[in-house]
Formats: structure tokens, C-alpha cells, sequence
């Protein structure tokens, strides 16, 4: 008897020491307090490599789990998977969000086919919640093998700079957090693994606890200033102060991605001019996967305008980016969320209808006075309606551009695309914000039904 009292000791001291897995929850959790699951079980003579908890972020319940760079490199086995597997599981069964903290060098060898088998079910743990509760990886150390394809099945990837994400323990490029952030693979860079979860926080703070839940509500500062200039100004200036989080900002340059709060409920941005170019495959891709995210929890979309359309020349083809754009226009089309565009400067052909385009791709479209929304730039169009125009004349430059702007002015402008039913309204960029709390607010109680089917199939 005395001896099991003393293993039983031995194991709560060695379940509470420090260590840095048990310091990133604290880091999560309110007070640094938290409830430890399974905190006994052993693989063979240590405990597990993974600590898995809940507790509370902000007032609302979570679950975690935390690798244990202490316990074997943190090597991944059977037990270990298995005490994560009971997160997923409770997780599902209360409708709770789900943090995992990533630091291991993979799975422990010595537990072989076991560990695979394990890695298997947590994958189909962490698809099976996809879209049902939120779901943020942050990625504190090494992230190899299966591992990585957990983390990046969540919702969210936040790594540290000096972490690793690789499926390929030989290959000779190993995924840096700076290269991750490019390929899009995380959404967000930190410095150590404190901003690292304090920004995992951040952005489990303004989802819902699950896919059934409201959207949160929060007291909020009104913006300063007028939408002007950028995608990502407007964005600022239209959207409560200090709310807006850019997710994947080194990833898909010319497209801009962002959770943010508007009269205090959360939202969605997407903008498309952020650095001015057309869009291409990345900035499709980053797009389109933003939209679903939001769409899983009922997370209304704004999209923000302005761009003269998909990137059209050689590398683009020989990429195969139209498998993006199409993904794009498909991930705005199957959106049962509230959709809202403003077209806040240049729309021109499959971009308008793939980003702002009535009835599939937007709920409600509005445009600034300022407007241009055409099939084709109006260079282009001029050269195709107008052509005789041009012959003899003695600065052929100056008089294609002089239609150019009576056509943007005219045939073009944002009055013409009213007229035409091609958005709802026309306001104001001071009137921006107003106009979106008031259309989120009569949108709220939206309804849609959908043909029944297991899922599209628009290649992902």
C-alpha cells in the first residue's frame, strides 16, 4: 500500500514540474489556471510527452493540449495520441474550441505501427471537427511528419520565428516560420511562444465557441477617419477601433485577409488591392480558404473591391491558376453566410463577379461614386467598341486614353452599374460603415437552402 502511495506521489510531482508545455497553457489560460486530463498516464516508465487540459480563455471554455519537448524530444506514442484524441472527442461532445501547441521532433520509433494507427485517428478527429468547432494550431518548436499535417488541418496556424513545420525529416528544405508565412502555410509569425499563444488567443477570441453558436459580441471604439486610399485603410477606418487582425499578410500579397469586429459583431474582410497587382493563384487560393473559414461559423464576409481582374499571361497558365480562380468564385458561390461587397475602385470582369457579383457571390453589392465597373479594362473595351475612334488620329496614345475615360465615366461608372441592377447601391466612402452595420443587422436572420449532396467537387 505505502508503495503505491509513494508512485502515486512520485507521479504528481513529476505531472506538476515546470516545463516549457505546461507554461504555454498557463500562458492561454485565465490565471494561468487550468484542469489537467489523464495527468497519470505513463509510456513505460516516463509520463506522456503531451499535457492536454481545459479551462478558460476570456471567460470561455477551451481544450488543449501541449507537447512535452521534456519527455523524450517530445516524441509522439500511442498513449500520447490517445490522451489528445480524448480532447477531440470532449471537444466534440460540448461544442468547445481546440488549441493545440505543437513542439516535437514526431513519433517515437520505438512504438512503430502503434503510433501511425493513433496519428490516423487524430486526423480523422481534427476533420471530422473541422468546420463544427474552431480549431488554432500554434507550432512553438518542431512540427514533423504527421504532426504537421495536424496542425495545418486546423482552422489557424500560429508559429514562432524560430519554429519548424516539415512532413519530410530528410528533405533539404526545412519549413521555416518566414517561408510558411510566404507559402501560406502559417497565418501568423510571433517571436516566442508567449506572443504565439497570446495571438492564438486573439483570434479564438473573436470566432465563435462553435458552429452553432452566435457570432461574439463585444463593447467597441468607433474607427477615426475616412475610408481612403488602400483596401487595408478602408478596412481600418470602417471597422471598430483596434479589431482588425491581418492573417497571411506575406502570403498572396495582392490579397488582404482579416478577422475584425463592426458595431461590435465579428466579421470577415477580404479587400484585393493591397499591393495594387492582379490577383493571382496564391491570392485566389488565400481568398477563397478565408471565405470557408468564415462561412463554417457563420462569420458575415466583406469584401472590399478593388482590382482589374485575375493575372493574365504566361506564368499563370502554365501554373494552372484558373483552378484557383474557379475555386475562388465556388468558395464566395457555396457561402451561405452573409456576403457583402463594396466595390471601392476598380472591378473588372470574372474578378467583379467571383468577388462582388449579385445574387451567388454577394448578398448585397455597393459601390463609392468613384467606381469602375466594367467586363473589360476600359483601354481594352474602347479598342474592341471603338476602334474607328482611333484611326487618324495624331496622339493615338491620348485619344485611346480620353475614351478610355468617357467609357470608366459613362458605360463604366458606378451610377451605370446601379441602373443596370449590377449593385444595390451607391455610397458614400464616409457612409462605408454605416451602411454595412445596417445591412449585417437586417441580413441576420438569413436562410438558405442548398441541393442535397455529400460536398462539391470543385478541385481544392
Amino acid at each position: 500500500m505505502s508503495e503505491n502511495i509513494n508512485t502515486l506521489a512520485e507521479l504528481s510531482a513529476a505531472s506538476l514540474a515546470s516545463s516549457p508545455a505546461r507554461t504555454r497553457l498557463t500562458y492561454l489560460f485565465d490565471d494561468g489556471k487550468f484542469t489537467e486530463l489523464d495527468a497519470y498516464v505513463k509510456d513505460g516508465s516516463e509520463l506522456t510527452g503531451v499535457i492536454t487540459a481545459f479551462g478558460y480563455v476570456e471567460g470561455n471554455p477551451a481544450y488543449a493540449f501541449s507537447q512535452n519537448i521534456d519527455v523524450k524530444n517530445g516524441a509522439v506514442t500511442e498513449a500520447a495520441t490517445n490522451k489528445i484524441a480524448k480532447v477531440y472527442d470532449l471537444a466534440a461532445k460540448t461544442g468547445v474550441p481546440v488549441v493545440g501547441i505543437y513542439d516535437s521532433f514526431g513519433a517515437d520509433v520505438s512504438d512503430g505501427a502503434k503510433a501511425l494507427k493513433a496519428y490516423g485517428e487524430l486526423l480523422m478527429w481534427s476533420s471530422n471537427l473541422s468546420g463544427v468547432v474552431p480549431q488554432i494550431a500554434v507550432v512553438a518548436g518542431v512540427c514533423a511528419g504527421c504532426a504537421a499535417m495536424l496542425a495545418e488541418s486546423a482552422d489557424f496556424t500560429v508559429m514562432t520565428k524560430d519554429a519548424q513545420l516539415y512532413v519530410a525529416p530528410n528533405s533539404d528544405i526545412k519549413d521555416s516560420a518566414e517561408n510558411a508565412a510566404k507559402n501560406g502555410t502559417a497565418s501568423l509569425v510571433c517571436a516566442d511562444d508567449k506572443e504565439a499563444v497570446e495571438a492564438a488567443k486573439n483570434i479564438l477570441l473573436k470566432l465563435p465557441q462553435n458552429n452553432l453558436s452566435p457570432v461574439p459580441m463585444y463593447e467597441f471604439a468607433d474607427p477615426t477617419g475616412i475610408p481612403a486610399g488602400d483596401a487595408e485603410s478602408v478596412a481600418a477606418a470602417i471597422c471598430d477601433g483596434d479589431s482588425v487582425l491581418e492573417l497571411n499578410a506575406d502570403y498572396g500579397k495582392a490579397a488582404y485577409t482579416a478577422l475584425a469586429s463592426i458595431g461590435g459583431a465579428t466579421v470577415g474582410i477580404t479587400a484585393t488591392n493591397k499591393t495594387n497587382d492582379a490577383l493571382t493563384s496564391d491570392d485566389c487560393s488565400k481568398i477563397a480558404r478565408f471565405v470557408r473559414i468564415c462561412d463554417s461559423y457563420a462569420i458575415p464576409v466583406i469584401t472590399l473591391v478593388d482590382t482589374e481582374g485575375f493575372a493574365a499571361n504566361d506564368a499563370t497558365e502554365v501554373q494552372g491558376a484558373v483552378k484557383n480562380m474557379a475555386k475562388l468564385a465556388h468558395a464566395y458561390a457555396e457561402a451561405t453566410t452573409i456576403k457583402i461587397s463594396v466595390v471601392i475602385g476598380k472591378a473588372y470582369g470574372p474578378a467583379y463577379i467571383a468577388l462582388a457579383g449579385k445574387g451567388a457571390n454577394a448578398d448585397i453589392s455597393y459601390a463609392v461614386p468613384s467606381a469602375v465597373i466594367s467586363p473589360l479594362n476600359p483601354v481594352t473595351a474602347v479598342e474592341f467598341m471603338e476602334h474607328d475612334e482611333l484611326k487618324g488620329a495624331s496622339d493615338l496614345t491620348a485619344e485611346r486614353k480620353a475614351l478610355a475615360d468617357k467609357y470608366a465615366d459613362t458605360k463604366a461608372s458606378a451610377s451605370y452599374a446601379a441602373v443596370s441592377g449590377c449593385v444595390d447601391g451607391i455610397v458614400e466612402p464616409a457612409q462605408i460603415r454605416e451602411t454595412l452595420i445596417n445591412s449585417i443587422e437586417i441580413m441576420a436572420g438569413k436562410r438558405i437552402s442548398r441541393l442535397p449532396k455529400k460536398h462539391s467537387n470543385i478541385q481544392l
